[in-house]
């Protein structure tokens, strides 16, 4: 593991709140643009679920906010830029049209990219994991500026953006195999179960494809090159669970995709395990040492997920499951030594370039592993 001290941020310092100020002009500044563009930088399935109006409202809490945060910066801080940059920004922001714009018809386009929805999930994913990990920290040394994280944002931003292409490539296989059965029987049998069963019926289902594809990268070197690329990280915090490269994202999207498909379930079902697994997925990744009881033993908790990234060679092979470790029991896979955590996270044996773009390029150049390592034993995890 990296031993160098990093910063730390104290509440009552000001740094907590500049950032914050920052943080939530950079979100506004960006918003304005999708209310003006709506066409190119808005998501059609994502304007689903909202309206114009509540999103006003949204971007105008953003701005008062961190005009709020700013004000508590200058006035706790001796330093004085962050507080400034967040005025800044606030006030760009506000000549741009912050406080006037209004929500209209967006014309049918045919491609676009999902703004509006980076900018909602990176909102809500920070208010929620950021407080979390600095009340509760697993590793309490680590700072939130961890020599990698600009790397797993832009993971974060890419994923986010291209929505519509990950989206379709994902949807590709299920319509190329699955496309030509007759499947509105099966659609209407699964629709009428009662709603937990059919709910539970679509996690399972998708939890199940998941984990074998997920066991599928581990156990084949090719893919594993690949794959490897979410394991390098050695900083576990919300955003570590967005480095993942293209081809590992098309691989598990695409078998998650695969049952929805077949089997039909609900708008309502759907849109939950969606919200779910933005959720959860972000959570297990978390540098949060919250215990969760017994739940931990129903559902994938970050102690559980955790040692699926642990650094130990002994414990490789484990926890492949996303939601439901009895999967991992059934399978054989499954660890969870009480109340213990992995002392660290990562691949030592691996050489990975820093920076998302080499990353991105590297497993189709080279392999990250020494080549005395006999990668098809080292990958069978």
């Amino acid at each position: 593991m990296a031993t160098n001290k990093q910063p730390t941020f104290a509440f009552g310092e000001g740094k907590i709140s500049g950032y914050a100020a920052i943080f939530l002009s950079l979100l506004s500044f960006f918003a304005v643009f999708c209310f003006k563009f709506p066409e190119l930088l808005t998501s059609p399935e994502f304007r689903e679920v909202y309206t114009g109006e509540s999103m006003k409202y949204l971007l105008v809490a953003c701005i008062i906010a961190s005009f709020f945060f700013a004000v508590l910066s200058f006035l706790l801080s001796n330093v004085k830029r962050w507080a400034l940059m967040g005025i800044l920004i606030s006030v760009v922001t506000i000549l741009l049209g912050g406080f006037t714009v209004e929500g209209r018809e967006v014309a049918p386009s045919s491609w676009h990219l999902g703004l509006d929805w980076l900018l909602f999930d990176l909102l809500l994913m920070a208010v929620i994991f950021i407080p979390i990990e600095m009340v509760w920290p697993k590793n309490k040394e680590q700072s939130k500026f961890h020599p990698e994280w600009r790397t797993d944002l832009v993971y974060f931003v890419v994923s986010h953006l291209f929505i519509q292409f990950f989206g379709v490539i994902a949807q590709a296989p299920a319509s190329l195999f699955f496309g030509w059965m007759g499947l509105s029987q099966l659609h209407a049998m699964v629709q009428s179960l009662p709603f937990v069963l059919e709910l539970f019926l679509a996690f399972f289902l998708t939890d199940l494809c998941q984990y074998w594809a997920h066991r599928f990268f581990h156990s084949h070197s090719f893919l594993w090159c690949f794959h490897s690329v979410h394991h390098s990280t050695q900083h576990m915090d919300w955003l570590a669970g967005s480095r993942t490269h293209f081809v590992d994202i098309f691989v598990t999207r695409a078998s998650a995709f695969i049952p929805l498909y077949v089997f039909g379930f609900s708008p309502l079902v759907f849109n939950i395990y969606i919200v779910f697994m933005a959720i959860h997925a972000v959570l297990i990744h978390a540098n949060t040492r919250i215990q969760f009881g017994f739940l931990k033993y129903i559902i994938a908790t970050p102690q559980y997920h955790h040692w699926h990234h642990c650094e130990d060679p002994k414990y490789y092979g484990k926890n492949f499951a996303t939601i439901f470790p009895f999967i991992d029991k059934v399978f054989g896979t499954y660890y969870l030594p009480g109340n213990e955590w992995p002392e660290g996270t990562g691949l030592h044996e691996a050489n990975y370039p820093k920076g998302y773009v080499k990353q991105l390029i590297y497993p189709f150049t080279k392999s990250p592993f020494d080549e005395n390592l006999h990668m098809e034993d080292r990958s069978k995890r």
